[in-house]
């Protein structure tokens, strides 16, 4: 490698000198100053030099908006637990007859799922138009009504109806939740915020799974009806939190409300302060990046994503983790109860317990992903993740084969393993999978293609369940679209520019860009 010397106050550093890694490598120089590499020197600089507060007012009100989000996942993962439960009910059966299997049940599944498919179209009219926090707000709404419609129904068709009406608000909130998590969050917090957003899933999957187990104990028809009505307490959360959180500052910027936009920079990313380093930053990239006669004002224009270098790139990525995401062994879920009857466990009580303590590990597995989400690689945790994935599902089929053959004489020692790799499958899973499901769509696309893109993958994931990547770790949302203007946008993202830190933490100059 050619030597580059490069002057900085007190110190000469060379090339050489500065090791290249995924943002995080560094040395520290006699002098005190040290070299590190990072993604990007602009936006590395102003972190130094705006450290946010993050027990200050304005933080806690920032954590109070993700929650707001966070509740929307919520309402999602509820149902995704529910209506198996309900339809094994007996007094749901006396009420419908519709079978615990068949067509009936398969139409009152895929119903919802048509919905869903149906609704996010008009889903990303809503958040582009009149905001994110109106599409968060119609989407509890529109859930609300159908959560009367099915929690009153007596007839297979009102119940039907209803399913529908849920997968159509579902969809609403779901597109313009996970933007709205991302648009607000500062950059050095936004994997965080919207992995955290995605775990909301677990965080209605779990208490669902325990209403339907305990409500079974009912001698009415309220054991069905009770979950359904549980349904709205999310949603409602979401109809009176909206009023109380600021919109998105990419929306203000992209409708022209500029100083609203920085208004809210100022205070939630520049601890009060219009002229903090960061805030001048993200105000000066989105002028440049945001286009106010973007496609966000043209409900049917979906051409970018076909006739543009960088929206191929982008779409491309956001079906990408929409597809493996639901193509990576998660889907056993639905029949956790038959797979726990194959590897020996046969008491109805016992499956259950099991299915609940496997929603808790693998909420644990995500929560623990979302943790340290800001600091890890994206394509590194998605390939190595994915590798680990498959080693465990293969030891559990392979030891679920050896069970089968064994037929009534079951070796313990079998089934103990069995159930230990389906459980350590749905933790690594979580732990690769569920963060990004939520942040990798959201960050690959720009703000005035954000709902479209969001839209799309929620038709692909819905339509996928109903018939059965470039890093971007450490980069603004604006600075993006530069990684995907490239002509290879994948070599691009592993850019990384290289900065001298003199040793009151501040960014002296910036060095180099280098490949990683």
């Amino acid at each position: 490698m050619e030597e580059k010397e490069i002057q900085a106050p007190g110190v000469l550093v060379s090339e050489e000198q500065v090791p290249v890694g995924e943002g995080s490598g560094s040395t520290t120089h006699a002098s005190g100053v040290k070299a590190k590499a990072v993604h990007s020197a602009e936006l590395f600089a102003a972190l130094q030099e705006s450290k946010i507060d993050y027990k200050s007012k304005y933080s806690i009100q920032l954590y109070i908006s993700i929650f707001v989000a966070f509740c929307c996942a919520c309402a999602n993962g509820y149902d995704g637990s529910l209506l198996t439960g309900i339809v094994a009910m007996d007094h749901f059966q006396n009420t419908f007859h519709s079978g615990k299997t068949g067509t009936t049940v398969a139409l009152m599944f895929s119903l919802y799922t048509v919905g869903a498919m149906v609704g996010a179209p008009f889903a990303a009219v809503l958040s582009d138009r009149w905001g994110r926090r109106v599409g968060m707000f119609s989407g509890a709404v529109i859930i609300i009504v159908g959560m009367i419609i099915v929690a009153t129904a007596h007839k297979i068709a009102q119940f039907v109806v209803g399913r529908f009406v849920l997968g159509f608000g579902i969809s609403v909130m779901t597109v313009a939740a996970p933007a709205y998590a991302v648009e607000i969050a500062p950059p050095h917090w936004r994997g965080r915020a919207t992995g955290l957003y995605n775990c909301g899933w677990f965080g209605g999957a779990i208490p669902a799974a325990a209403i339907v187990y305990g409500c079974n104990q009912i001698d009415n028809d309220f054991s069905w009806r009770i979950p359904l009505i549980v349904q709205a307490l999310a949603c409602v959360v979401v109809l009176f939190g909206v009023w109380f959180i600021p919109e998105s500052p990419r929306f203000l910027m992209a409708n022209g409300r500029e100083e609203e936009a920085v208004d809210f920079l100022a205070k939630y990313h520049g601890n009060g302060d219009p002229n903090s380093k960061l805030v001048q930053l993200e105000v000066a990239e989105m002028k440049e990046g945001i286009r106010q006669d973007g496609i966000d004002k043209r409900p049917l224009d979906y051409r970018p994503f076909i006739f543009s270098h960088s929206g191929r790139w982008r779409i491309a990525q956001v079906l990408m983790i929409s597809i493996f995401g639901q193509f990576s062994g998660n889907g056993l879920g639905y029949f956790n109860t038959t797979i726990f009857e194959i590897i020996g466990v046969t008491s109805v009580e016992q499956q259950l317990a099991y299915n609940l303590l496997n929603s808790v590990l693998s909420a644990v597995g995500a929560l623990t992903a979302v943790a340290f989400t800001d600091k890890m690689p994206r394509r590194k945790v998605l390939v190595l993740g994915t590798f680990a994935c498959a080693a465990a599902l293969a030891t559990n089929s392979g030891l679920s084969a050896a069970l089968d053959a064994q037929g009534d004489n079951i070796q313990p020692s079998y089934a103990k393993g069995a159930l230990a790799s389906y459980f350590l499958f749905n933790i690594i899973f979580s732990f690769t999978y569920t963060p990004l499901q939520g942040v990798l769509p959201t960050e690959a696309l720009e703000t005035t293609t954000r709902a479209k893109g969001l839209a799309c993958s929620t038709v692909v994931v819905y339509a996928l369940g109903f018939i059965n990547h470039v890093e971007s770790q450490g980069r603004t949302l604006e600075e993006l679209e530069w990684v995907y203007n490239q002509p290879n946008p994948v070599k691009a993202s592993l850019h990384v520019d290289k900065v001298i830190i003199r040793e009151d933490g501040k960014v002296a100059e910036k060095v180099v860009t280098t490949t990683v």
